[in-house]
């Protein structure tokens, strides 16, 4: 590790991923952090998108889960060769064994730990997301997958009663105090 005008430089692949239920703000705490500590960061729904030309709901409808959950892994391997990035993942990213094995393996893992009602009221459009028929199974699902992200986070934070800028300053200390920004 070296310094670069005031910020860290990490000389291996050392992504930090950001995991959490749908509408946590994953995407948006990357993006802002990146803004901060001059990190490029990547949102793995969208980059499964491009890859397949399709929406997340496409793929979910036609091919199922287990594609999406591969093409996740896929998009994830293709990181492999990249450094320094911050990682919005997809909600369920932790649905996949390889995903969860890749992740640790090129850096660290973030949980931002939330209510399920908080991420429903987030979401704007809650229809859009192919695992969220209804609101009993979108609780449903935040119960399967708790205990999962809970497992394949290094880090959590939580974010029930907080502000956006204060879950984006809670990140920025605890990254920069263990060295990863």
């Amino acid at each position: 590790m070296a310094s670069a005008g005031g910020y860290v430089v990490h000389e291996d692949c050392d992504h930090i991923f950001f995991v959490g239920f749908h509408g946590a703000g994953k995407s948006t705490l990357a993006r802002n952090l990146g803004g901060l500590f001059r990190r490029d960061y990547v949102d793995t729904d969208r980059m499964v998108e491009r890859m397949r030309g399709l929406s997340v709901c496409q793929i979910f409808e036609r091919e199922g889960e287990e594609s999406f959950r591969r093409d996740e892994a896929k998009v994830l391997r293709g990181l492999l060769s990249r450094k320094s990035l911050l990682v919005s993942c997809g909600g369920g990213i932790v649905e996949g064994r390889e995903s969860c094995e890749l992740m640790h393996r090129m850096g660290t893992v973030v949980y931002l730990d939330g209510d399920v009602e908080d991420s429903l009221r987030q979401l704007r459009h809650p229809e859009l997301r192919p695992d969220f028929a209804t609101v009993d199974c979108a609780r449903s699902l935040h119960v399967r997958r708790r205990p999962l992200y809970e497992a394949t986070s290094d880090y959590t934070i939580d974010i029930r009663n907080r502000t956006f800028e204060q879950v984006c300053a809670d990140a920025a200390q605890l990254l920069w105090e263990k060295g990863l920004l």
